[in-house]
């Protein structure tokens, strides 16, 4: 692969959250339908130092969902460095849920680390009082985190979060402080708001003040497109590590640029189309091999767009890509694209997901009482939603 280079460079230590090391202090943002085995495995022969899985419903696990036992098994080669994202709203089922990964090793491993998922936006889990809602009733947000690092026990445990509901409720820096004192090893900011979703810029500023705030590790999270961000966002804030989501979409190759710029390596991969492709039939091959080659190559489709950003395809070539069903047939779509160097324009360009800004929806009088330990009724996501 072509390699491009930057004049800034700097080192970043490796990522010390409690017995577990993360080097490079790279981590792998949970993704809804991405972070599957197949992808986690080429992030992981990139480079990534941590791998979290899709985001697992508390109450889908301790119900042992089939789909929801298939979703947190770990691979053979991520057994040291697999992390499970949980979401759930009542610490008597987070607790019984960290219990089963550790005791019963449901993931057919002891997972090296969990995290608990307070920072998603989407309507479906705050008007369950969920996610970035939850951090508002700091009382049951205590809960849920102490549930969790008692069941715990060695396993690091630590906690995603957004600045807050919208402006006008912040909960960052105070759940900051509850994470600490329960025991968390670390938290997750990522510099927006949930009434913000994705849209406009992320605010880092906030990251810098969280990391005077507490003494755990704080990682960075938010805008994350090329490896200079990352070193900007460390620059900027003193933060400990970053949390990469939407800007490695397309893009596994991230992480390698990632671990050389932590280690002060200047160079970074802009491979060819050619190059590109190769990925692209890797990654459909691992899909395949999981899910069988129908399912596989059908799931890989919506990655498709992403890894051919920028480059100069036909829209025939590219319908076809959209509909591809098996992987003799994505090999030869591939072949029929003229190699072509990466578009550097599309360097530091938003990926994935975009949205408007929009109220935040919440449980009805979820506001009023910070100190009600209760979760709302009926507020667990149902067990499909896993």
């Amino acid at each position: 692969m072509t390699s491009g280079t930057l004049e800034r460079a700097t080192a970043l230590p490796a990522l010390q959250l409690g017995s577990l090391t993360v080097d490079p202090a790279v981590v792998l943002a949970p993704m809804a339908g991405i972070t599957n085995p197949a992808f986690r495995t080429l992030c992981r022969e990139f480079g990534a130092g941590l791998y979290v899985c899709e985001m697992i419903t508390t109450r889908a696990l301790v119900e042992r969902n089939e789909k929801t036992l298939q979703m947190v098994r770990a691979t053979p080669g991520e057994a040291d460095a697999f992390s499970v994202q949980l979401y759930g709203v009542a610490p008597a089922t987070v607790g019984r849920a960290v219990e089963m990964l550790v005791d019963e090793q449901v993931a057919g491993t002891r997972p090296a680390h969990i995290d608990l998922n307070f920072g998603c936006p989407v309507p479906k889990v705050t008007r369950k009082g969920g996610g970035s809602a939850l951090p508002w009733r700091r009382v049951l947000f205590r809960d849920i985190v102490r549930a969790a690092v008692a069941a715990a026990r060695d396993v690091p445990v630590t906690v995603k979060t957004r600045i807050g509901i919208d402006a006008e409720h912040v909960t960052y820096l105070e759940a900051g402080a509850i994470a600490q004192d329960e025991g968390a090893a670390g938290i997750t900011l990522h510099g927006r708001t949930a009434d913000q979703l994705y849209s406009g810029t992320a605010d880092w500023s906030h990251i810098a003040r969280l990391v005077e705030h507490v003494d755990i590790p704080v990682l960075g999270n938010g805008d994350l497109w090329e490896a200079d961000d990352a070193l900007r966002m460390v620059a900027e804030t003193g933060c400990a590590g970053v949390v990469v989501g939407r800007g490695c979409l397309g893009r596994p190759w991230l992480f390698g640029d990632l671990a050389a710029a932590f280690a002060g390596d200047t160079r970074r991969v802009l491979p060819t189309l050619r190059e590109v492709a190769v990925i692209m039939h890797r990654h459909a091959t691992l899909l395949s091999a999981e899910q069988g080659e129908l399912h596989g190559c059908t799931d890989f489709r919506k990655h498709v767009a992403w890894y051919l950003k920028g480059f100069s395809v036909g829209s025939d070539v590219r319908r076809a890509l959209a509909m591809v069903s098996g992987l003799d047939e994505l090999a030869g779509l591939l072949d029929r694209i003229p190699d072509q160097p990466y578009p550097e324009a599309v360097l530091g360009a938003p990926r994935g997901r975009t949205s408007p800004p929009r109220p935040v929806a919440l449980p009805q009088g979820w506001l009023d009482d910070r100190d009600d330990p209760r979760p709302p009724a009926g507020a667990e996501l149902p067990v499909s939603g896993g």
